[in-house]
């Protein structure tokens, strides 16, 4: 189970930062965490914190369970 939310994660963060036009940098410099982290998390090689998850839920506008793929 946990690989297949990290892996939802890492898809729908990707989706979401395209489907608003940005780049890993520009998204980097509106959450505040570094251009290499969007990277890992996008890329699966890292799972990111409450922390983070929070930052993208409300920045992107989506429910926490949506944005780890437990929600359509």
């Amino acid at each position: 189970m946990k690989m297949k939310v990290e892996n939802r994660f890492s898809e729908i963060l990707k989706e979401l930062r395209l489907e608003k036009g940005l780049s890993q940098e520009d998204l980097s410099k509106e959450l505040g965490y570094s251009q290499a982290a969007i990277a890992r998390w996008e890329n699966g090689k890292q799972i990111p914190n409450i922390e983070v998850l929070i930052s993208c839920v409300e920045f992107f506008g989506v429910t926490a369970g949506y944005m780890i793929g437990l929600e359509d």
